[in-house]
């Protein structure tokens, strides 16, 4: 099991092959579920707002993973299209989505560049762990997300058959709760 703690030189994460393969393998995923930035437009001359990388066809994702790690900032999620919070969350996403792939992007190169190859310790700064913690995050919420995660999840994950194809899937949303607790219990 992962061992998370703090020292002087920064937040030691000792870890263990198997368990630094499967940070690897999901922050890849992850990366590929943003997807890679799109290439930016030269800057129009008329257009201001263009040279700040505003999205200018930003719209919320189909995929309900991509969603929840992008979500609408305001509006009720069961209200009909349109009107002044539909306009006011298009314009928000608009200017902000691009910025926030960058960042979990950024977080999720963060783990990849400081995680050991097979195993091993690992030292962050305090902006690395942020950035961990970040990431991590991510990574659990679009686990749960596809598992449909509740707050009964622990009776259902308990109840799991071993053969069920599932069962991964909640062991790793469950270590990764515990390695994101570790992060934040270290980092207080």
């Amino acid at each position: 099991m992962a061992d998370v703690r703090r020292t002087r030189a920064g937040v030691r994460v000792r870890l263990a092959a198997e368990e630094s393969g499967l940070l690897r393998s999901l922050m890849e995923q992850l990366l590929a579920l943003i997807g890679e930035p799109p290439a930016r437009k030269p800057a129009d001359p008329d257009d201001p707002l263009s040279a700040l990388g505003i999205a200018e066809e930003a719209v919320k994702p189909d995929d309900p993973v991509l969603a929840r790690l992008f979500p609408d900032a305001y509006g009720d999620p069961g209200a009909e299209p349109g009107g002044d919070e539909a306009e006011a969350a298009d314009d928000f996403r608009r200017y902000t989505e691009l910025g926030l792939r960058d960042g979990k992007r950024d977080a999720a190169a963060t783990v990849l560049k400081a995680l050991p190859d097979a195993g091993g310790t690992v030292v962050l700064d305090g902006e690395q762990a942020q950035a961990w913690l970040r990431a991590l995050n991510d990574v659990r919420l679009a686990l749960g997300t596809r598992l449909d995660i509740s707050e009964e999840w622990y009776d259902e994950a308990g109840h799991l058959d071993r053969d069920d194809p599932r069962t991964p899937m909640f062991a790793a949303y469950d270590w990764l709760t515990m390695l994101q607790e570790g992060l934040v219990q270290a980092l207080l």
